[in-house]
């Protein structure tokens, strides 16, 4: 297993550097959080402001989004300080009028080492709150089966095979008139199919749509690539643009525009996630963020798209999700922030 540098990445920040002037509303939310005194910066807000109407609106909308993660996230306020034991008065208060210039009394808003981090997720507040509060209710009415996050759910179909679902992963299921047939909808399943050469087992996943007669393998939904894996046995693989037939240790993976690719792996290795274990090979950043997701009870956001880009090698544990995100954000020199207990941030620079 890669090593692992176990220093804690939360009171990592370095000193504040020298940087240019802020262009978006939300870098000047953080320059503010960093220097609410500076009079200089209050100026330059001023002036961005000034430049044009749309500037103002995006402020107003920042700040706005800012007083929502406040009443959000609550977890570090007890840290808060103001000079003279008055409460602080938070950039979110402020028209944009007002923050043109700095506090009349005088006073400097004392913010903890993770101001920064609370802003980081400013711009993806909505998506937070999508992912928590608006469940999926179409795939909720087409699936049979749906699994929830952090949970692996075993099922026993009709017929005596067995499938297992990943987390956040849905299947429907038709068994009518001597039919076998599973769609996965969401996600990623593990079957293990009784062997029976009148009735061959389907299992359809967008346009690919893979046939066995008696076997166990991997089908994976990752929204735009559709993958098979086969741990024993022999299945047949199609779409409209080509077939593959697969035996143990073979892999398909089909994209958009009908392109594939197909290799070989220890078959031991397919569907690793059952013995909760993450196996990364050269795999990007991006993906294996993507995949400790559904284990992870919250929100993970990756900053940076040379970070996501990123190379990564190791066994990352599915059961100690925070330690895997640490570990991945310790490998590649990133930061890893915790706003809350239910969300994180690893941001790449």
């Amino acid at each position: 297993m890669m090593q692992r540098d176990r220093r804690h990445l939360e009171g990592t920040e370095p000193a504040m550097e020298q940087r240019m002037e802020p262009r978006k509303a939300s870098d000047w939310m953080v320059a503010l959080l960093d220097a609410p005194g500076d009079a200089a910066l209050h100026a330059g807000l001023a002036r961005w402001l000034a430049a044009d109407p749309a500037h103002a609106r995006d402020w107003e909308e920042i700040r706005h989004t800012y007083e929502v993660m406040g009443m959000a996230t609550p977890l570090h306020r007890s840290e808060w300080a103001v000079a003279g034991g008055a409460g602080p008065r938070p950039v979110s208060s402020l028209k944009p009028e007002e923050s043109a210039s700095p506090p009349a009394d005088g006073r400097v808003v004392a913010f903890p080492q993770r101001r920064r981090a609370l802003v980081l997720a400013l711009a993806a507040m909505a998506a937070c709150l999508a992912v928590i509060l608006l469940p999926d209710a179409v795939l909720r009415l087409r699936a049979d089966h749906m699994s929830a996050r952090g949970q692996i759910m075993e099922l026993a179909l009709a017929d005596g095979s067995v499938v297992q679902l990943a987390p956040d992963s849905a299947i429907s299921v038709d068994f009518a008139e001597g039919r076998r047939a599973v769609t996965l909808l969401a996600g990623q399943a593990f079957f293990e199919v009784k062997p029976d050469p009148a009735h061959p087992f389907e299992v359809t996943a967008d346009t690919v749509r893979t046939t066995v007669l008696g076997t166990a393998f991997e089908v994976r939904d990752a929204h735009d690539v559709i993958s098979v894996a086969v741990r024993e046995g022999r299945v047949r693989v199609a779409d409209a643009s080509a077939a593959e037939v697969l035996t143990a240790g073979d892999w398909v993976r089909f994209g958009p525009g009908g392109a594939h690719q197909r290799g070989s792996m220890n078959p031991q290795e397919v569907a690793a996630w059952l013995d909760g274990r993450l196996i990364a090979r050269d795999m990007p950043v991006e993906q294996a963020v993507a995949e400790l997701r559904p284990y992870y009870r919250g929100v993970v956001i990756l900053r940076g798209d040379s970070l996501a880009r990123q190379p990564l090698t190791g066994v990352y544990s599915l059961k100690d999700p925070d330690a895997a995100l640490e570990a991945i954000a310790a490998a590649q020199g990133a930061r890893l922030y915790r706003l809350s207990p239910w969300i994180t941030v690893i941001s790449g620079g």
